[in-house]
């Protein structure tokens, strides 16, 4: 299983799954069609599925222009928004492409209808990859335009946190800096976080996309820090905003 990580508009990211035995591939959150297509040439795939988190056009606008350059091509997603759908899939839900199997996670509160994407390939010593769109970010989350804070809680430590540790994870956009300083400011002595956003700042670098933290392997899935247990469960933002149903201070993703 082969991911080509598509950096695209301001700071989104699009992925390209790919089968390498059959060169058959999936999108994940097909936003700049063109751009798309001349990877999809450049590797000599054949396009057969979009897998949509959420129906926001910076991840879903380009499904009608791919549906009609493939008029066979499935469109995957839990939101009856999304453009071009073609299959509605539900929590857990098992999806298969060649030798890619895909597990639907539903983690609603960015969006009602937000689906997560797990992957594993048959057979391959690779690590599995979860596309988390704008559920889970590089030390943060998505803000909370359809949901509340419990939901993003349980989406975090019972869905996502769930998963393998080895998971590796391909998020929907590059927030890794701004969540890291706020991060800071929380746990002012977590030398993790010092360490990652020390590489945030620095240049540009062969591989990162956005000039940031989301190398193309993915970044490791990590869990919750041990003292934000349920008694801690409130979400506080950089502006003074908190409190059991704030929201974050991203935009629109």
């Amino acid at each position: 299983m082969k991911v080509k990580v598509i950096s695209v508009l301001e700071d989104n990211y699009m992925y390209l799954v790919i089968e390498e035995n059959t060169k058959e591939a999936v999108v994940v959150d097909a936003a700049v069609p063109k751009r798309l297509l001349e990877i999809v040439r450049k590797e000599g795939v054949t396009l057969k599925a979009i897998l949509t988190t959420h129906h926001h056009w910076d991840h879903a606008r380009g499904n009608e222009e791919l549906a009609k350059v493939y008029p066979e091509l499935q469109v995957y997603g839990a939101d009856e928004r999304i453009g071009a759908l073609t299959h509605k899939v539900t929590h857990n839900e098992e999806l298969k492409f060649g030798d890619i199997n895909v597990r639907c996670l539903f983690t609603p509160c960015h969006t009602s209808g937000h689906m997560c994407y797990f992957m594993w390939e048959e057979n391959s010593p690779d690590a599995p990859a979860l596309f988390s769109g704008d559920t889970l970010f590089i030390g943060g989350c998505g803000k909370f335009f359809e949901g509340t804070a419990e939901q993003m809680y349980k989406n975090l430590t019972e869905i996502l946190g769930a998963l393998p540790k080895d998971t590796k994870v391909f998020c929907g956009h590059e927030y890794t800096v701004r969540n890291l300083k706020f991060a800071l400011k929380v746990e002012p002595e977590n030398e993790s976080v010092k360490k990652k956003l020390r590489l945030g700042k620095t240049p540009r670098r062969r591989g990162l996309a956005h000039g940031a933290l989301h190398p193309a392997g993915g970044v490791p899935l990590q869990p919750l820090p041990a003292g934000l247990g349920r008694s801690r469960a409130e979400i506080h933002w950089p502006d003074g905003s908190g409190g059991r149903a704030a929201s974050s201070p991203h935009r629109e993703g």
